[in-house]
Formats: structure tokens, C-alpha cells, sequence
């Protein structure tokens, strides 16, 4: 099963913060990778972000939600490893 991917408005602006060339490589993985499998690709994360998922590209974090009963991937938040779990 492909998952449909929806973005929160705040990846817009964390989008914004990142070089053209960077938000197009993280936004090209998340729809060519992470929809297809996003459990294997990803972990779940723990504590404070209980329920939603990570999904790792280099130095860069993907912050998304998996719902199965719609069938889609919600991404939260878009960001640099040492900032994205204090946004």
C-alpha cells in the first residue's frame, strides 16, 4: 500500500529555512521512499513526540504521523537534527 503524504503548514516555513537544493532531496525521498514502507524507514519516537515518527536523512529529520485508516503519512515538522525536537 502507497501512502498519500499531507504536510502541515509549519514544513512550508521549515522549508523556507533550508537551501532550494536541500528541500528538494528531502521532499523527493519522502515521496518516492518513506510513502511506500514508512514504518520500515522510519522510528518511532519515545517521551514528549509519543505516537509520531522519524524518518533520518543525513544531518536532516523528517517529524511525520502515520495514519492507516486514511491511508496517509502527516508531516509535522522538517529540520535540522539539533533543533527539530525543541521546535
Amino acid at each position: 500500500m502507497e501512502y498519500r503524504v499531507l504536510y502541515d503548514e509549519k514544513v512550508q516555513d521549515d522549508l523556507r529555512g533550508l537551501d532550494k537544493a536541500e528541500a528538494k532531496r528531502i521532499l523527493d525521498r519522502i515521496e518516492t521512499y518513506l510513502v511506500r514502507d514508512p514504518r520500515r524507514l522510519g522510528r518511532l519516537l519515545k517521551g514528549e513526540f509519543n505516537g509520531l515518527w522519524r524518518y533520518r536523512m543525513g544531518d536532516y529529520r523528517v517529524i511525520y504521523r502515520i495514519d492507516d485508516v486514511r491511508g496517509c503519512i502527516e508531516v509535522l515538522r522538517i529540520g535540522h537534527r539539533k533543533a527539530i525536537y525543541k521546535k
